[in-house]
């Protein structure tokens, strides 16, 4: 399968469990399957598995999140960068997320080597639990991610609309300058940007097929989440 490039907006259903990519649910709805490798228990073999039906299933976008990131993996950082890059050897896999933090660092970026050798595409990702950075901070995260990926996410948790504003305001300004950013604002004052970020350049939508399994605060379900981007869009 080739890599996501991420030209247009893509939406992922995100999930732990690589059944529900098979799910008339996310079959009818998501570009491709954001697999949670940090909350699969086999995840390597479930990518076996999934690679078997390769011809006909979603492409994967792999992340393997650490709790250092908000995820649940808290393991050996090498085993992690290692299943990464094995990961993107699959058939079904067409992206990699690997954290901005990670590929500041020299395994980082030798991580990200593999995987784009492996004909992957790799998002460097930012997560800010706390709040959300001031307009300066937020354009130059999202710059540095763009050029450390091909893709730069940036998802921050608004406290206000004002925060929301912010953020929807500097994902125009990065798409503007030329860079591929995906953002959305976590939290409730934030969940209308998960909808309304593509109309300013985010290139990356997220959502549960199952809205009792989301995989962040504020997550709309999918079937939501692509009537109104398709709505506001005219996707």
């Amino acid at each position: 399968m080739p890599p996501i490039d991420f030209d247009a907006f893509v939406l992922c259903a995100s999930t732990g469990d690589l059944a529900d990519a098979t799910t008339e649910t996310a079959r009818t709805h998501a570009d491709a399957v954001e697999f949670r490798m940090d909350l699969a228990a086999d995840p390597l073999a479930s990518l076996d598995d999934y690679d078997a039906q390769a011809d006909t299933a979603s492409p994967l976008l792999v992340t393997y999140r650490p709790d250092w990131e908000g995820g649940a993996f808290a393991g050996d950082e090498d085993d992690r960068l290692d299943a990464l890059a094995e990961a993107a050897a699959h058939d079904a896999v067409g992206a990699v997320d690997l954290e901005l933090a990670t590929l500041r660092t020299d395994r980082g970026r030798e991580a990200a080597t593999a995987v784009r050798a492996r004909d992957a595409t790799v998002v460097a990702s930012v997560h800010d639990f706390a709040g959300t950075p001031a307009s300066s901070a937020l354009r130059r995260l999202l710059h540095e991610a763009a050029t450390a990926g091909d893709v730069g996410k940036l998802a921050v948790t608004a406290e206000s609309r004002a925060d929301a504003l912010r953020l929807l305001e500097s994902t125009h300004v990065a798409t503007t300058w030329g860079d591929r950013v995906a953002t959305m604002a976590m939290g409730e004052a934030g969940s209308h940007t998960r909808a309304v970020a593509p109309v300013y350049g985010s290139r990356i939508g997220y959502a549960p097929v199952d809205p009792a399994e989301a995989t962040a605060p504020g997550q709309y379900d999918l079937a939501t989440l692509r009537t109104l981007v398709d709505g506001l869009t005219g996707g």
